[in-house]
């Protein structure tokens, strides 16, 4: 029977022993893939791969080889390609078949031939799945178990068992459940992993049941959450509260369904609540970068207000926060966000007030100096112009502009708008055409420029291209690369205010500028103004005037 830590330490990549103590095992590449929306290709798995290896997870479970081509070429590519540095490669799959001999079984032997010097397997611990899924009894479910953790551990292999479905089948048959923890173990099984395959647990609930069956089988026992309640995070550390000493997550919380524990919090917990040290030394600064660069990977948008690692996890906006932090940040942050690698966020929005303001002056590199009277007229413009439908708070380069306006006696002026006119021709072959002129003045002469483009917004767009760009060189950089409209509350749809989110890139960094009017484009063409702006005083050009 196995202990809390075996004599089966992992060697590290560079041959190093490695701390087997507690483990965090990632299976973004096979559970965390079973998300809706995301469809990963080799390369992409290979990519993130190297992503957990460089943030020192200990075991990344690859997929399920034999089960179908591309999951075989992912073992078989990341035994060539990758030289892990912290993590061992993980091959899934299930115990052999009823009536059989695992020696016998092809998956069990293509788990062999994936190389993979860790092996998972799946086993039914619920009395009900063993006769009705597997169609067995419980007895050969059990020999299935033994069979199968023996004869890979006879051919070298470390073996982890997710035994499915643990908490339904404990509740319904606990001395079964119980029975498959102990034959796995005795067979070799280095852990055993108690799964909540349906998600429906609570903390509460998952603590004692780990508690017992780590003192009725003494078996090390490992916890796999589903999150269909909310509590994957929480379920997984209320386990290792009673015992578990290894954790199964996925990065951003990825998988079926609503998806399962999520590996940044579980993994900062951790580290930085628990005081248990999973990552080698440095790496958990490097968490929310991680997590960005697998999102980008999988091409989902990163969830703003994930914790520790969100944009917004450290993003304070109310007035009386601002004030506290002002005095001292831990007072509304429970850490230190640079220790994941993150960085505090002030928001300026009509909840602001001087602290605020001071705070994210200072977060731009404008120095307000002190200055009550000119702190408290840009909280009052603020307020003021978030009245009409402004929001600063995911703008702020539209701030930084109003704020260096007030702070230097009126607003940067690099040109100055005459008039637009943009026009949608609708033509018989029901397609359309889009054309804008501009009428501007910059550094003393008149510029009116046309052209066109594939919407109104952009011909308005290119027309400011072609009329300032001889004059300031630098915005050929410039590029529009998100654009965002939102109807704000009117008492007709058609003439309500409408407020238009910019966001542009210069090739090295993007900012986000706002507009409001009644009219989209006249909306757009403010944010276009600020767009501008912002990137000639990014880009060092002095203003005209």
């Amino acid at each position: 029977m196995t202990s809390k830590a075996t004599d089966q330490a992992p060697a590290s990549g560079d041959g190093r022993r490695a701390d087997d103590g507690f483990h965090v095992f990632d299976t973004t590449l096979r559970d965390g893939a079973q998300r809706e929306g995301i469809n990963l290709t080799v390369a992409d798995k290979l990519t993130i791969a190297r992503h957990l290896d460089d943030f020192g997870v200990a075991f990344i479970e690859g997929g399920w080889p034999g089960a179908n081509p591309r999951d075989t070429e992912f073992f078989a590519r990341a035994q060539r390609e990758i030289t892990f540095r912290h993590a061992q490669l993980v091959a899934f799959g299930a115990t052999r078949r009823a009536g059989g001999r695992a020696a016998d079984d092809p998956q069990v032997r293509a788990l062999l031939e994936s190389g993979a010097p860790v092996i998972t397997l799946v086993a039914k611990a619920h009395d009900r799945h063993v006769e009705k899924a597997l169609r067995t009894t419980l007895e050969e479910n059990l020999e299935m178990v033994r069979d199968t953790v023996s004869h890979l551990r006879e051919q070298g292999r470390r073996v982890f068992v997710d035994a499915e479905h643990f908490f339904d089948g404990y509740r319904a048959n606990p001395e079964y459940a119980k029975a498959v923890v102990r034959t796995a173990a005795e067979a070799g099984a280095d852990v055993v992993v108690l799964c909540d395959t349906n998600g429906g647990m609570l903390p509460a609930q998952i603590q004692a049941v780990v508690a017992t069956v780590l003192a009725d089988t003494g078996a090390r026992l490992g916890i796999h959450a589903q999150d269909d309640t909310g509590c994957a995070v929480a379920n997984t550390l209320a386990a290792v509260d009673a015992g578990a000493t290894h954790v199964q997550c996925t990065a951003n919380g990825y998988g079926e369904r609503v998806g399962n524990a999520n590996l940044f919090p579980v993994v900062a917990a951790l580290e930085l609540k628990y005081g248990q040290k999973v990552l080698p030394e440095g790496s958990l600064a490097e968490m929310t970068r991680i997590s960005h660069a697998i999102a980008e990977v999988v091409n989902l948008t990163p969830s703003t207000h994930q914790p520790y690692v969100g944009v917004s996890a450290f993003a304070h906006k109310a007035g009386l926060h601002a004030s506290a932090i002002k005095v001292d940040p831990d007072l509304y942050q429970h850490i230190d966000p640079e220790r994941v690698g993150n960085t505090m966020r002030m928001l300026v929005s009509d909840m602001a007030g001087r602290a605020s303001i001071e705070l994210k002056g200072k977060e731009l590199g404008v120095d307000l100096g002190g200055d009550r009277e000119l702190v408290g007229r840009v909280v009052e413009r603020v307020k003021e112009r978030e009245l009409k439908g402004y929001t600063y708070e995911a703008a702020d380069a539209s701030f930084e502009l109003l704020l260096r306006a007030e702070a230097e006696g009126g607003p940067r002026r690099y040109f100055r708008t005459e008039s637009w006119r943009a026009i949608v021709e609708d033509r018989p072959d029901g397609t359309h055409a889009n054309e804008a002129t501009v009428k501007l003045w910059a550094k003393g002469e008149r510029i009116v420029a046309t052209a066109e483009g594939n919407g109104p917004v952009n011909a308005l767009d290119r027309a400011m291209r072609v009329a300032l760009e001889r004059f300031y060189p630098p915005l050929a950089k410039l590029e529009l690369v998100d654009y965002k409209v939102r109807i704000l509350e009117g008492r007709h749809g058609t003439e309500s205010t409408t407020r238009v989110l910019i966001t542009t890139s210069d090739g090295t960094g993007e900012w986000s500028t706002v507009g409001v009017a009644e009219n989209v484009i006249a909306a757009s063409w403010q944010a276009l103004e600020d767009a501008y702006t912002y990137g000639l005083l990014k880009a060092g050009v002095a203003p005209v005037d």
